[in-house]
């Protein structure tokens, strides 16, 4: 069964500015996939987007505020951040600061243990902990709903790493669509699930998710009628989480997850993530099924596969796709927690 994570989120309160904080959040996979957005500077999406937050591969992110500084310092894995990686935490800073009323620079220092960029949702996990962390180091008092949405303006999956568990993102269609795009926590009691993670390529993409995404909206042919079509995915997610069936959930996931890769191929110029070596874990998921074993699968903006799956299964799961991997780091996840201070770095 599911376990019930809405105890791990824990919002910052209201104390002035704390001055220092440490916050942990782990990744989350869409099984009702995220894919394109419709307001860049909002981080507002297209459609909605459904998540299971993983127990593996936290982000542990440390703010501190720098009285005096001139410009924010980011750290990334124990190196300088620069580039894109650096423009991104700086601005999302200077969002905590307006909410804060605040003006002093900061501190930050994330540390992930899963490797940025290839498509394995690092970009979730540390915008969740940044946002849990700056928040907190701020003086924000926020509930897990505001927190949501302070994370999405980081990155949008990142509003699921808020929540353990599964995970709803709305799209937001009201008149105040900022205010409503945020995610909430899917009860899910009747299902055990795991998730086996196959690691075909570790390395940074050649096209970055953002601009894969604004080529596939832009040009192409297929996209509109994938997004009308995961809109319908997601109602049959929900109904099919709700009577706890595991099958179902899975075919959902990987029929979404393969159109949502569709509508790259068909994008102009392509957007090509899978390789040979996706192709062959695939492969091995069918035969799994054939056998008699329930797995399905699911593929994010990289090569790399997650094969959903019965926790009792997972083991026997995880030994077949490691040998279609040949070699590749193959791991077993389960349902996570979410994102959750540690306490005040002194």
């Amino acid at each position: 069964m599911c376990p019930d994570h809405r105890s791990t989120v824990i919002p910052p309160r209201a104390r002035g500015a704390a001055g220092s904080a440490v916050a942990v959040a782990h990744p989350n996979i869409a099984l009702i996939k995220y894919w394109g957005k419709r307001d860049e500077q909002l981080v507002l999406p297209w459609t909605d987007s459904l998540s299971m937050t993983l127990d593996i591969f936290p982000t542990t992110t440390r703010v501190r505020l720098a009285p005096g500084a001139s410009d924010d310092t980011v750290t990334l894995d124990g190196a300088p951040a620069r580039g894109e990686a650096l423009r991104r935490v700086t601005a999302f800073l200077a969002v905590v600061r307006a909410r804060a009323g605040l003006r002093q620079r900061a501190v930050v220092d994330s540390e992930n243990t899963v490797p940025t960029g290839a498509g394995l949702a690092s970009s979730a996990s540390g915008f969740a902990a940044l946002a849990l962390a700056a928040a907190a180091a701020y003086g924000l008092d926020l509930d897990a709903t505001a927190l949501s949405r302070l994370a999405r303006r980081g990155s949008g999956s990142a509003s699921r790493s808020v929540f353990g568990g599964f995970a709803l993102w709305h799209a937001g269609t009201s008149e105040d669509a900022d205010r409503g795009s945020y995610a909430e926590r899917v009860p899910a009691e009747g299902v055990d699930p795991a998730l086996v993670v196959a690691i075909l390529d570790a390395g940074r993409k050649d096209v970055s998710s953002r601009e894969a995404m604004r080529r596939t909206v832009d040009t192409s042919p297929l996209y509109r009628s994938w997004a009308a079509s995961s809109r319908a995915d997601l109602l049959d997610m929900r109904a099919a989480l709700s009577r706890g069936d595991l099958d179902a959930v899975g075919e959902i996931a990987e029929r979404n997850a393969f159109g949502m890769h569709a509508t790259m191929l068909a994008a102009r110029p392509a957007v090509r993530y899978l390789s040979p070596a996706t192709f062959t874990v695939l492969d091995s998921v069918l035969r799994l099924r054939r056998e008699g074993t329930a797995a399905y699968a699911t593929m994010d903006a990289g090569p790399n596969v997650k094969v959903l799956c019965r926790r009792a299964d997972a083991e026997r799961v995880a030994a077949v796709v490691r040998e279609a991997a040949a070699g590749a780091p193959v791991h077993v996840a389960g349902p996570g927690p979410g994102a959750r201070l540690m306490g005040e770095d002194r």
